[in-house]
């Protein structure tokens, strides 16, 4: 019997799946997320860099203090990318800055994992650290990237991580071996993945005030095989949080790590 198929009475009792996106260092909340439901699924961003709201929490703000985080946050939303590096270098200056990053997202890593329920669907966001999640990883949490998995019946696929940018995140890749994740997927009920369709609508962020980068592999993935949906995160504002695509529901599933909620999905 597949996860989630309950029966009762001779007959399969419903299914209801939660899932999250952009945890970002939200432990206290993730450890309730999966909380009435069959499974528990996440869709990345574990890692807390750098809050945009509080700039006080982070990785960064923890090596380099508020007022360095106030000013490399206000570089980014005026897109100054190089003036953000630049400063960003000066700080870093006579620092092991992988080893620094490491060590803290380490910490992050054992607390977040600790709280996932079993069982757990996850896959990366750009800002995680793939290499390390197989040792955080209990066994009741499966990770894919560019895998599928049955749970009450429906077929998921997930495909982790981001296209190429300026910001240059951890799991950041070329579109062409993004798109062949999700080429390998094959057809599926539900396509979960960190970033959403190339569409302006899913892909603006009112707060952030700038396109995030979106697929144009998935959009086209989402036309030609008609999942029942498509979910995703890396949004934390987005302009339009849900819409349809012809026969697929495309959800932008929440800023967990500001709303503390799942998304639930149930049949």
């Amino acid at each position: 019997m597949a996860v989630g198929e309950r029966v009762v009475r001779g007959a399969r009792k419903r299914t209801r799946v939660h899932v999250v996106s952009d945890v970002h260092g939200n432990s206290e909340a993730l450890a309730r997320a999966g909380d009435g439901a069959d499974a528990l699924v996440c869709l990345g961003d574990l890692v807390l860099f750098l809050d945009y709201a509080d700039h006080s929490r982070g990785i960064f703000p923890d090596l380099f203090g508020v007022e360095n985080a106030d000013r490399i946050v206000a570089l980014r939303t005026a897109r100054r990318f190089e003036e953000a590096r630049a400063f960003g270098r000066s700080l870093w200056a006579g620092i092991d800055r992988d080893a620094a990053i490491v060590s803290a997202v380490r910490r992050q890593y054992a607390e977040l994992f600790a709280a996932f329920p079993a069982p757990t669907y996850a896959t990366y966001g750009n800002v995680d650290i793939p290499d390390l999640w197989s040792e955080y990883a209990h066994p009741g949490t499966t990770v894919l990237d560019g895998q599928r998995a049955e749970i009450g019946g429906r077929v998921f696929g997930f495909v982790g991580g981001g296209l190429r940018t300026p910001m240059k995140t951890p799991y950041e890749i070329d579109d062409e071996e993004y798109a062949a994740k999700i080429e390998a997927l094959g057809p599926v009920d539900v396509l979960c993945t960190h970033i959403p369709p190339e569409v302006p609508e899913l892909t603006y962020d009112t707060v952030a005030r700038r396109f995030e980068r979106g697929s144009r592999a998935l959009l086209e993935a989402i036309r030609a095989t008609r999942p029942r949906y498509a979910l995703f995160g890396h949004v934390h504002q987005p302009l339009v949080r849900r819409m349809r695509i012809g026969a697929t529901e495309c959800v932008n599933v929440g800023h967990f790590a500001s709303t503390g909620r799942p998304w639930a999905l149930e049949w």
